[in-house]
């Protein structure tokens, strides 16, 4: 692996020298590595289904089955990332070199760190950050952003049935105490399809969120892999998933969008199917830190 990024590295940037290569880590859709402690290499999972747990970038591997689609993903992410550092108000990545071949996209490191894994003193100072950064998000010009990106619009009910499968694979792993309030929501029926879409970054999980530890400040915003013209209570989801209730409710404070009843019921459906999606992921995968953050969030994301 420490080879071929190497390899990429002479290739697109003649006479760097790498000195160390860390692997930072494996969601979904990409693994990461750092190197020198200053970049960022992404190598696209797209047309995998087995790498989980093994992220190492073989030439014969099943990475390489599907090379149209993953060049696309990680050359539109790149497009993608030049249009959005011009509305978002935090940092996010910039391209140095997109190897398609490879399905590789490389940027500089931003400062901070994930904030699932290096959770901040004071929660709440990332209210405000996060609700101005939404804001300009979803007022991004729809027709400009769809040349980037599609459209994620997915049946309310469909989402139900996989959120109910999700549960089917987990349930040993939920505590006795919690299993009710998840089946008495699994019971419901799914909220009315939203009537606005926007453009999302749809994928705001906290691992995609860099901070300052000591300062609770937002230092960046990573991995737009999975942004689309979607709905944007689903953002504000993944904000009421990973940092609760009340950072969710700050978050709406400094929010200059929509939101009425209908979209705050849309928050809380798209954050329990959410946390059980982490959760079976979590398991299935190894990755524990999805299943480990999911199970200790059920009750306050399903209360």
């Amino acid at each position: 692996m420490t080879e071929q990024i190497i390899q990429l590295l002479a290739r697109h940037l003649p006479g760097y020298r790498v000195r160390t290569v860390e692997r930072l880590g494996e969601g979904q859709d990409n693994a990461a590595y750092e190197v020198n402690g200053e970049l960022v290499i992404r190598q696209s999972k797209i047309g995998d289904s087995a790498l989980h747990g093994d992220p190492a970038l073989h030439e014969d591997s099943a990475l390489h089955s599907d090379p149209a689609s993953r060049a696309e993903a990680v050359r539109r992410e790149a497009a993608l990332l030049v249009a959005v550092s011009e509305l978002s108000p935090l940092p996010v990545p910039q391209p140095i070199f997109v190897d398609e071949e490879a399905g590789v996209l490389a940027y500089r490191k931003l400062p901070g760190r994930p904030l699932n894994l290096h959770p901040v003193r004071e929660p709440a100072r990332l209210a405000a950050p996060l609700g101005d950064f939404l804001s300009r998000l979803h007022a991004a010009p729809v027709e400009r952003m769809e040349a980037f990106v599609p459209r994620d619009s997915y049946p309310m009910s469909e989402l139900l049935e996989e959120a109910e499968g999700h549960y089917r694979d987990i349930v040993a792993h939920v505590p006795a105490a919690d299993r009710r309030m998840v089946e008495d929501f699994l019971g419901t029926a799914a909220p009315a399809e939203p009537g606005v879409l926007t453009f999302c970054h749809n994928d705001l999980g906290s691992e995609h969120l860099l901070v300052d530890v000591e300062a609770s400040a937002v230092t960046g915003v990573i991995d737009w892999t999975d942004a689309a013209i979607a709905d944007p209570a689903y953002d504000l989801a993944l904000v009421y998933r990973d940092l609760g209730p009340e950072v969710y409710g700050r978050t709406l404070a400094h929010y200059q969008g929509r939101h009425d009843d209908a979209d705050h019921e849309r928050v809380l459906f798209y954050a329990r199917c959410a946390l059980l999606e982490d959760v079976a992921y979590g398991l299935c995968s190894g990755v524990r830190s999805y299943a480990d953050a999911g199970l200790a969030h059920l009750g306050r994301t399903f209360s």
